[in-house]
């Protein structure tokens, strides 16, 4: 009999999946699965259960939000044989699984599971020890996905992430750093950068280019600079989100790797979560590394 491994965060998005649970066992009984169920605990529970069950099952399926899906590729990456992954979004925003075209029903999503079709992906590795699915970012309003309390992001969901973000706004730090990659090289003082794999982020489709390729072996990257005048913010704001015209504080650009230096230690977040402070960061891409279940493109 085939295996599975079902690893589920039981407070993902107002713990949802409280209601769909045995619905979502049915369906891995009715395809023919044995069923292993590990209900994660703490942070870095997830990473742990797949890498310990991952290679003596036919399929693991985790549930929660991108945090969770995170942990579990991060478990996966450190097995010879990595099986193929099914994902049932339960979190707040879950940008990865609206870029797969992932239902945000929990049982479409288990169906799509067990009887849809591997789709590979790239997967992010960072430092070369941390592994990210689709974000790794710093600077300004990233430390509000990771600082956000669980109980406020199911209560408010975007909201909470605008309202954090704020807050932030005043004490808004600049970093000096030198980015190296094959296309270009890039000096000075920046705020905020991300290195995306993803059609959305944070919700936000307008934050990356729309001819994302989930499977090309490249990142898409986002620089902005330091600006120097209140009209300077304001401009980088209205490029990003009303697509006006271009302006010197934003560097867009596709690349497959990366080398990030920086004079102070910097908060990195991947995937949502806080993923180290560092001087020097190489990122690389690792392409079509992790088959992700889902419907058949007829059926998209």
């Amino acid at each position: 009999m085939k295996k599975i491994l079902f690893i589920f965060n039981p407070r993902s998005g107002k713990a949802q999946i409280r209601n769909k649970l045995m619905d979502i066992l049915d369906i891995f009984t009715k395809a023919g699965y044995e069923l292993l169920v590990h209900v994660t605990q703490r942070t870095g529970d997830a990473m742990e259960a797949a890498a310990a069950y991952g290679d003596s099952v036919d399929l693991v399926v985790c549930s929660g939000g991108d945090g969770t899906l995170n942990e579990t590729i991060s478990g996966l990456m450190k097995l010879d044989n990595i099986p193929d992954l099914g994902y049932i979004p339960a979190g707040s925003t879950n940008d990865f699984a609206s870029s797969l075209k992932i239902s945000k029903s929990m049982v479409k999503a288990a169906e799509a599971a067990v009887f849809g079709e591997p789709f590979p992906i790239d997967i992010g590795c960072f430092c070369g020890d941390r592994h990210f699915v689709y974000i790794a970012a710093f600077g300004a309003f990233t430390e509000v996905s990771y600082l956000t309390p669980q109980d406020k992001k199911n209560v408010l969901g975007h909201q909470a992430y605008m309202l954090e973000g704020m807050k932030s706004l005043a004490s808004i730090q600049s970093y000096e750093l030198r980015i190296e990659c094959e296309e270009l090289t890039l000096e000075g003082e920046f705020i905020f950068g991300m290195i995306t794999n993803t059609m959305s982020v944070g919700g936000f489709k307008g934050l990356v280019t729309q001819d994302v390729a989930l499977d090309d072996g490249e990142f898409e990257v986002l620089l902005i600079r330091t600006p120097k005048t209140p009209l300077d913010l304001t401009n980088i704001i209205n490029y990003m989100f009303l697509k006006e015209e271009p302006n010197e504080y934003v560097h867009k650009f596709r690349t497959r790797s990366l080398k990030i230096l920086s004079k102070e230690p910097i908060d990195w977040v991947l995937d949502g979560e806080f993923g180290g402070t560092r001087r020097e960061v190489n990122i690389i891409n690792l392409k079509k590394r992790i088959r992700i279940m889902r419907k058949t493109p007829k059926k998209l």
